[in-house]
Order: C-alpha cells, then sequence, then structure tokens
C-alpha cells in the first residue's frame, strides 16, 4: 500500500503560470462563453415566444440548447475566475461535482442528438404518421429517458473514480476531467473504470449508429423525392441537425485520436477545448445560418 494522505481539495493547473497566458486565457475564454450564452439563449426566446416553433423538433433543440449551456456553464466560468483571480484550488466535492454534470450534460446531447435524428426520420419517411408516433407525450418520454440515461452514466462515473484514493492532487487540465483523475489515481482505475467505460462506449456507438442509420435511410427518400422543392426543404432541416452531429463526434474523435499520438499536458487542454467548448459555440450559429425558419424569426424579432 503506497504512503498516501487524505486529499481535501485539487490543483487546476490551467493552461500557464505566466501571468501574460493567464490574461489571454481569460480574454478568450470570456468571448467564447459570451458567444455561448448569447447564441443559446437567444434559440431558446425564439422557440419559446413563436408559436410557429412549437414543434417536436424545435422542442429538442430547446433541449439541446439547455444541455450546451448546461456543460459549458459547468467548466468555463470557473476557469475564467481562475485565470481572472489566479486561483487553482478546487475542493474535493466542487470537482467531483463539476465532473459529474459534465459527463451528465455531455451524454444528454448525444442522447438528443440520436432523438433528434429519429424525429427526422419520422418527419421525412413516415409522414403521415408523424403526428401519431410524435405526439408531445412520446417527445416527453424521449427527453426524459435521455436524462435519465446520462444521471446513470454521470453517477457511475463519478461513484466509481471517486471510491478511488488520490496519491497527488494536480490537476493538469482547466477543468476536473476523467483522464486526467485516473492519472493522480493512487491504484490503477483500469480495473474497476473498465465495465463503466465499456457501457458508455457501447451507449455511444449505439447513438452513433442509430444516428447514422437513420440518415441513411433519409438521403434514400430525400433522392427519390420527384420535387426539388421538397428535396430543398427537407436538406434544409436535415443539413443543420447533421452538422451538429459532426461537429461533436469529429471533435470529440479528433481529441481521442491525437491525444494518442501527443501525450503532453498542453495538447489535453487544447483539445479539451475543442471538444468542449466548440461544439456549443458553434451549434446555434449552424441552426441559424442553415434552418430558414429560425432565420426567418430571427430577422423578426430583431425588426
Amino acid at each position: 500500500m503506497p504512503n498516501r494522505t487524505i486529499i481535501m481539495e485539487f490543483l487546476l493547473m490551467g493552461f500557464s503560470e505566466k501571468w501574460e497566458f493567464q490574461v489571454l486565457h481569460f480574454v478568450i475564454f470570456l468571448m467564447m462563453y459570451l458567444v455561448i450564452l448569447t447564441g443559446n439563449l437567444l434559440l431558446i426566446i425564439l422557440v419559446v415566444m413563436n408559436n410557429h416553433l412549437q414543434k417536436p423538433m424545435y422542442f429538442f433543440l430547446v433541449n439541446l440548447a439547455i444541455v450546451d449551456l448546461g456543460y459549458t456553464t459547468v467548466t468555463v466560468p470557473r476557469s475564467i475566475a481562475s485565470a481572472f483571480m489566479n486561483i487553482r484550488k478546487i475542493s474535493y466535492s466542487e470537482c467531483a461535482a463539476q465532473m459529474f454534470f459534465f459527463v451528465f450534460f455531455l451524454s444528454s446531447d448525444l442522447f438528443l442528438l440520436t432523438a433528434m435524428a429519429y424525429d427526422r426520420y419520422v418527419a421525412i419517411c413516415h409522414p403521415l404518421h408523424y403526428m401519431s408516433l410524435m405526439k408531445w407525450g412520446n417527445c416527453f418520454q424521449i427527453v426524459g429517458g435521455a436524462w435519465m440515461l446520462s444521471f446513470l452514466n454521470a453517477a457511475m462515473h463519478a461513484g466509481t473514480l471517486f471510491s478511488l484514493p488520490f496519491c497527488s492532487k494536480v490537476i493538469h487540465q482547466f477543468f476536473c476531467e476523467i483522464p486526467h483523475l485516473m492519472r493522480i489515481s493512487c491504484f490503477d482505475p483500469k480495473f474497476s473504470e473498465f465495465w463503466v467505460l465499456l457501457l458508455s462506449t457501447l451507449l455511444g456507438i449505439v447513438c452513433f449508429m442509430l444516428i447514422i442509420m437513420s440518415y441513411i435511410k433519409i438521403f434514400k427518400t430525400v433522392l427519390s423525392m420527384s420535387s426539388m422543392a421538397s428535396r430543398q426543404k427537407a436538406f434544409s432541416t436535415c443539413i443543420p441537425h447533421l452538422l451538429v452531429v459532426c461537429l461533436l463526434c469529429g471533435t470529440g474523435i479528433f481529441s481521442n485520436l491525437i491525444a494518442n499520438f501527443w501525450s503532453s499536458y498542453k495538447w489535453d487542454e487544447v483539445l479539451a477545448v475543442i471538444y468542449s467548448v466548440i461544439p456549443p459555440m458553434m451549434n446555434p450559429i449552424i441552426y441559424s445560418m442553415r434552418n430558414k425558419e429560425i432565420k426567418a424569426n430571427i430577422w423578426k424579432l430583431f425588426n
């Protein structure tokens, strides 16, 4: 048994200890967080205030915006405050809560994107059955199931990791991320974390395959349409969602692939920004640029 003390707090080392880089960190993260807040809140307000957008697709979109706000609010403001006040300490309980909610919101993001792919599949491939299949009761059950699965996934990760003792309190990241917590554990957490990681991986693969299968059938149906106007309408609602899926999955896969080649802490921090901050910042822009209904209502709101 290695000698260890009970750790009551951790140190989030962030990007740099130099004052110039801390100022740069503060400015860049503050600007990105303001863009995330503005874009996602504007999207929520548009859907809630406009009766024409009271549809299942936009109901899922509001939940997606809430999730994007959630997992950035869990990490980014804390990092901004740390850079501004040069405070690196985070309590044990705060670190556990941060990791739990980050996994919770990130899992919810993937489940909601899967639900949105199913919604587009039903709307385009089975339009006559859309109102019966996508009733508001069914939509609430789908979203409730997504939140519940995400809660269980986050609880398993948090319960497994924080049941282990830690031999170091230095975390070379701007938030409490699972791989960095595993690195500072006294014991090899691969055995205790294996089944949790396996379950999460299987859930991710199932969601990704369902999204791919939905869009294969969607594109087959769209390409068989004789009317060009119908094709354009179908693509205008599908392309934004497909871009968001590619952004989230692409940044996540890219981060994992690059991490296998560059294992330095600086690369870990940059890659964490890519998959945790870039997608929620770009999602409202993608939906606003590609969705005609949202663009029209944005113009109405500002006019």
